[in-house]
């Protein structure tokens, strides 16, 4: 999500931005270094900003000196940034901080909490103990989350990779709970609480200030409850349908109006020139994905790859019906990311594949001071 990331820090990074990363959600992995080195190049190299850190990995062994600074940092930030890991993990070491009342007064203040996957799920009332109920086991059940959504009259519970797909042959939607276990949970909820579902390569932004809500990226956004459900994609709606049941519960699909400039712009840009050169990209991939960690994760990526050339191959079916950007970005980013690793390792010839790729398929891309940017030369 990079153009989301590049937005909002843009939205408050006037006159200086201020922007930390949270550790704490995989602060208990043996490679916490690593993925905080990782977040800090990415933010740099392609979101064109540098992210500093806010380390606080275990509350436990943080001495009160070091709690505070940790706290000292939130409240200096005006954009906040945590990610995956295991969300019943941050929350047990973000409770009883003073963590939350910060990152109200964040919102209060108009800064930006940007959280996703597992942080985000913190953000909800009731949060989804994702490990212990997928991994290890256990039944399904809720802890207690951050309900910092609560604070702007949105009484949730939080679901990221609301459409996954991972599982093939049996149902991980839904953060890998699948249908029949996420009915059990949701008749665990208050009548009054609602489960804001948030798919794959997708932001919901709420803008407290305007009111509004506004979903980007390539899914959707649902809100669930009691069996009913609302779906937005792509557009922007008022706040109130997600702060009144009612209206959030009414079972509907709320969707882009397509535009004659939009379906012309799909007409000019080579979207299946696209799909043939990530297909194209299974060698380099196949080269490349030995470094990464397991069979799982290489399974993983491999299914990932798939399944965007096929949404997109879907897209250029219906005639561009979507906002194209935002449709192929998922695809663009994917290559920018395989070319920078390469330009770093100094695999000087398949970044220049890379980009001769993108450029047959109309993606044009310029390295600038700032990081990497691109735009679709026909669009």
């Amino acid at each position: 999500m990079t153009s989301v990331h590049k937005q909002l820090t843009a939205r408050v990074g006037q006159p200086r931005l201020n922007a930390i990363f949270l550790d704490t959600p995989f602060g208990f992995q043996p490679n916490a270094d690593e993925i905080v080195a990782r977040t800090i190049t990415y933010f740099r190299l392609h979101v064109g900003c540098e992210i500093g850190l806010a380390s606080f990995r275990h509350g436990g062994q943080a001495t009160p000196l070091e709690t505070e600074r940790f706290l000292a940092r939130l409240s200096e930030a005006n954009y906040v940034f945590a990610g995956p890991g295991s969300p019943s993990y941050a929350l047990r070491h973000w409770r009883n901080t003073g963590m939350r009342d910060r990152l109200a007064e964040k919102v209060d203040q108009g800064g930006c909490v940007a959280f996703a996957s597992a942080a985000a799920i913190g953000l909800g009332a009731y949060a989804l103990p994702v490990y212990e109920i997928y991994k290890v086991g256990e039944d399904p059940s809720w802890t207690a989350g951050l309900d910092l959504l609560g604070q702007i009259g949105v009484r949730c519970a939080v679901i990221p990779h609301y459409n996954n797909h991972e599982g093939g042959t049996y149902d991980t939607r839904f953060c890998y709970m699948g249908e029949e276990r996420l009915r059990r949970l949701e008749a665990m909820l208050p009548d009054d609480l609602l489960i804001l579902g948030i798919d794959e390569y997708t932001a919901c932004i709420i803008d407290v200030e305007a009111q509004s809500v506004s979903v980007r990226g390539r899914g959707e956004v649902t809100a669930r409850r009691q069996g009913s459900q609302r779906v937005w994609t792509r557009t922007t709606f008022p706040l109130s349908m997600l702060q009144d049941p009612s209206q959030a519960s009414a079972t509907t699909t709320s969707r882009p109006v397509p535009t004659p400039a939009a379906s012309g712009a799909l007409d000019r840009f080579n979207v299946d020139g696209l799909v043939a050169a990530i297909l194209e990209m299974e060698s380099v991939l196949q080269e490349r994905i030995a470094d990464l960690g397991g069979t799982g994760e290489r399974d993983r990526v491999r299914a990932e790859m798939r399944h965007l050339v096929v949404h997109l191959g879907e897209l250029a079916r219906d005639g561009g019906r979507q906002e194209l950007r935002e449709c192929v970005a998922p695809l663009v980013d994917v290559l920018l990311s395989m070319r920078g690793e390469a330009r770093r390792e100094q695999r000087f010839r398949e970044a220049d594949r890379l980009r001769a790729i993108l450029a047959d398929c109309g993606v044009e891309v310029q390295d600038t001071p700032a990081g990497t940017e691109w735009s679709l030369v026909n669009a």
